[in-house]
């Protein structure tokens, strides 16, 4: 579907432009030329510019990375004397696209359900604060408003769940088991935070 020019630059300056600086310190990690990194980012902006139109481009950070990548394979192969260290760092290339592996995503339920499960074992005033405060994102002052308490108690309580829950997923981490399975909730470590 062709899109506006005003449509295909808006998408480069809001999905594509905001990762360059991402995109040239990989393209020097990877052992580019600092001159050939402006070429690459050049003509990536080049290839973006000529296209009809960008609504099929889902993620604008790894297709960014995945054109620099295409370019820059590209400019070796046309080389005629290609660096040994370039040959060898076209592995070196393969950019991941940020969308996480099937594992992440398991391993990230995971652990929302432990910090949803610690959550709800704070104390109820803490839980109730921490709740608006940290999830909800409402400000001291709309929380205090809301629970009839001053601002203060609202910055104790958020900070005190806060250290209960960092707590808790410390010492699960550093026994190598979740604070549920072992018997260590916020119950226990609630009491030694007093």
């Amino acid at each position: 579907m062709k899109q506006s020019r005003a449509e295909i630059v808006a998408f480069v300056g809001g999905q594509i432009l905001p990762h360059e600086a991402d995109v040239r310190a990989w393209l020097r990690s990877s052992g580019s030329y600092p001159t050939d990194i402006d070429d690459i980012v050049q003509e990536t902006y080049c290839r973006l510019a000529a296209m009809d139109g960008v609504s099929h481009i889902l993620n604008g950070r790894a297709y960014f990375f995945r054109t620099a990548r295409n370019i820059a394979i590209e400019k070796i192969r046309r080389a005629r004397i290609v660096r040994i260290d370039c040959v060898t760092e076209i592995d070196a290339l393969n950019v991941v696209d940020d969308e996480p592996s099937p594992e992440r995503i398991v391993a990230g339920r995971r652990e929302l359900r432990r910090v949803q499960h610690l959550i709800e074992g704070l104390p109820e005033r803490c839980r109730q604060i921490f709740t608006l405060r940290r999830i909800h994102g409402l400000s001291q002052r709309e929380v205090a408003a809301r629970l009839g308490v001053t601002e203060n108690v609202v910055e104790t309580q958020s900070m005190r769940g806060l250290r209960l829950i960092l707590r808790a997923l410390t010492e699960a981490s550093d026994k190598d088991q979740t604070p549920v399975d072992k018997g260590h909730d916020l119950h226990s470590v609630r009491k030694r935070d007093r």
